[in-house]
C-alpha cells in the first residue's frame, strides 16, 4: 500500500515540472468538478396556464388593415374602348400620354387581324408551362424571329416583362455571387436580385465613378482572398432607359468596366426595343456596341410592341439555360398564342417600317423641348426616351401628401381630357424608392396639336389643384 507521504511529494513534484498554462488548466477543471458535484439545481415551478386563459389574452392581427375610404384605389378608372392615341377613362374622351404604347401598335389594323386569325386557330391561351405541352408553334416562330431581328443565336420567350429579367437574373447568379446595379433599376429587377440570394452592390444612378469605386474596392478584397474570389462569379446589371427616371444608361462605359473588372452584363432593353437605334433593336445598336459585350439581353414586349411578355436573347449556350433553370419560363402558362402573333406582326411592322422608330423620337423631343416651360414642374428624362418624369418644383418633406398632390393632379387631368398618372411605387418595398413624379409617355401617332394641348390642360390644372393646396 502507498504511503500518503509518498503521494504528497509525486504530486508536489509534478506541480514542479507544470507550465503556468498547465496550472492554471487544472485549477479550472479542479474547480469545475467540484461545482457539478456540490452545486444544487434549484428550478422554479410554472404556475399551469390554461387555454382559456391564453385565448383571453390573445388579439389577432386584423386579415386586412384598416383602408381609409378616399384611399386612390377604391377609386378604380374605368377604361372603355381601345386604348391608343385617344383614350376613353370615366366616360371622358383623353388625349392618353399615360399608356407605354410608343409605336401606336395596339391600333395597327394588320396586327389585330393577324390576332383575330390566331384565336380562331389556336383558341383563347395555351393552358400549360412550355415544357408540358404549352409550346406551340407560333412560340418557336416568335422565338426564331426575334433571334434573328436582335441578331443573336437565340433567344427565349416568357409569358410576362415582368417575370423576364426577375426569372433570368437568378437563373444565373446564386447565392455567394456578387451583382452590382444601379440604385434606380425598376421593381422587377429588385425581385430579381432578391431570388439570387446574391451579395448585390447598388451604385449612385448612372455614376460610373461610384461604380468603379465599388469594383476597385471589391478588387482589393479579392486579393486577401484569392481562393474564394476564384470561384466568385460577378454581374453587372442595368437598363437602358431606366422606368423610374427616363434616363439613358452609360453603355460604352459599362462596357468598357466590364471588360476590365471581368464582369457578366445583363442589359434590360424594355424600354429602348422598338425605340432606340436605326432598327429600333434598342441601345446596343444605338450606341453601336458590339453585342458580344452583353451577355444577356433581356426586353418587354409589352410596351413598343404592344403585346403581352418578353424575351432573354444572347448566345445558344447562355439562352438555352434558362429553359431549366428560369423558374417564369418553366412553371407559368405559356404566351397565349393570339398574343404571340401580335409580337410576331409587330416584327414585320418593325422590318418593313423602320421609319416609325424616326417618328417617335422626333414625338419625344418635341415633349422634352415642352417640358421646360411648365410653371410647377421640373422634368427628368433623355430626349430620346418615350418616359419622362416630372417632379413638383416645391418638394414637400412628405412623401405621402407629394404623392397626394400629384394624384389629384393627374386626376383632374382626367377631368379636362388628358390621362396622365402618378408613378406607382411599393414605398416600403423598394431598395431605393424613387421621389413621386406624374409619369408622362410619348406615342408616335400625338400631333403637334395633340402635345399642345396637353400641356396646356397640365399647366392649367396644377396651377389650380397647388393653388387650391396652398
Amino acid at each position: 500500500m502507498v504511503s500518503t507521504p509518498y503521494i504528497i511529494n509525486e504530486i508536489y513534484d509534478i506541480l514542479q515540472k507544470s507550465s503556468p498554462f498547465e496550472l492554471t488548466l487544472e485549477a479550472l477543471l479542479a474547480l469545475g468538478l467540484i461545482w457539478i458535484v456540490f452545486y444544487k439545481r434549484t428550478t422554479t415551478k410554472k404556475l399551469p396556464v390554461s387555454e382559456e386563459d391564453i385565448l383571453a389574452r390573445w388579439t389577432p392581427e386584423p386579415l386586412v388593415a384598416e383602408v381609409p375610404p378616399d384611399h386612390p384605389a377604391l377609386k378604380t378608372k374605368v377604361v372603355r374602348g381601345p386604348v391608343g392615341r385617344m383614350v376613353n377613362v370615366n366616360g371622358k374622351e383623353c388625349i392618353n400620354m399615360a399608356t407605354h404604347n410608343y409605336l401606336g401598335l395596339a391600333e395597327d389594323e394588320d396586327i389585330k387581324q393577324a390576332a383575330i386569325k390566331s384565336l380562331r386557330k389556336y383558341g383563347v391561351g395555351s393552358c400549360g408551362p412550355r415544357g408540358f405541352y404549352g409550346t406551340v408553334d407560333v412560340h418557336l416562330e416568335l422565338e426564331e424571329r426575334l433571334a434573328k431581328f436582335m441578331q443573336v443565336e437565340e433567344a427565349v420567350v416568357y409569358s410576362y416583362a415582368f417575370s423576364t429579367i426577375a426569372s433570368a437574373i437568378p437563373a444565373y447568379s446564386k447565392r455567394g455571387d456578387l451583382i452590382f446595379v444601379d440604385e434606380c433599376v425598376n421593381f422587377a429587377i429588385q425581385k430579381g436580385l432578391d431570388a439570387s440570394r446574391s451579395k448585390i452592390f447598388y451604385y449612385k444612378h448612372n455614376d460610373m465613378d461610384d461604380l468603379e469605386r465599388l469594383l476597385q474596392k471589391q478588387q482589393a478584397d479579392d486579393k486577401r482572398n484569392p481562393a474564394k474570389a476564384k470561384k466568385t462569379r460577378r454581374f453587372l446589371v442595368a437598363e437602358s432607359i431606366y422606368m423610374n427616371t427616363g434616363e439613358v444608361c452609360p453603355l460604352p462605359r459599362l462596357v468598357e468596366l466590364r471588360a476590365r473588372y471581368k464582369l457578366r452584363l445583363f442589359l434590360d432593353e424594355s424600354l429602348s426595343f422598338g425605340v432606340l437605334g436605326d432598327c429600333g433593336r434598342g441601345l446596343i445598336e444605338h450606341c453601336n456596341v458590339d453585342k458580344t459585350e452583353v451577355d444577356l439581353v433581356s426586353a418587354g414586349l409589352e410596351w413598343s410592341a404592344a403585346t403581352i411578355g418578353g424575351f432573354c436573347a444572347g448566345s445558344s449556350f447562355i439562352v438555352e439555360h434558362q429553359r431549366l433553370s428560369g423558374l417564369g419560363y418553366c412553371f407559368s402558362a405559356s404566351l397565349p398564342p393570339l398574343l404571340t402573333q401580335a409580337a410576331i406582326s409587330a416584327l414585320d411592322r418593325f422590318e418593313s417600317s423602320p421609319r416609325i422608330f424616326v417618328e417617335l423620337r422626333e414625338r419625344c423631343r418635341t415633349v422634352s423641348d415642352k417640358l421646360s416651360h411648365l410653371k410647377h414642374f421640373q422634368a427628368r428624362g433623355d430626349p430620346l426616351s418615350p418616359v419622362k418624369h416630372l417632379y413638383l418644383k416645391h418638394k414637400h418633406e412628405c412623401w405621402a401628401h407629394e404623392k397626394m398632390l400629384l394624384d389629384e393632379i393627374s386626376t383632374e387631368c382626367i377631368d379636362n381630357g388628358l390621362a396622365v398618372v402618378a408613378a406607382e411605387y411599393l414605398e416600403h418595398m423598394e431598395k431605393h424608392c424613387p421621389r413621386p413624379s406624374i409619369r408622362l409617355t410619348v406615342n408616335r401617332l400625338l400631333s403637334e396639336k395633340d402635345i399642345d394641348d396637353a400641356f396646356r390642360i397640365l399647366e392649367h390644372v396644377s396651377e389650380k389643384v397647388l393653388a387650391s393646396a396652398g
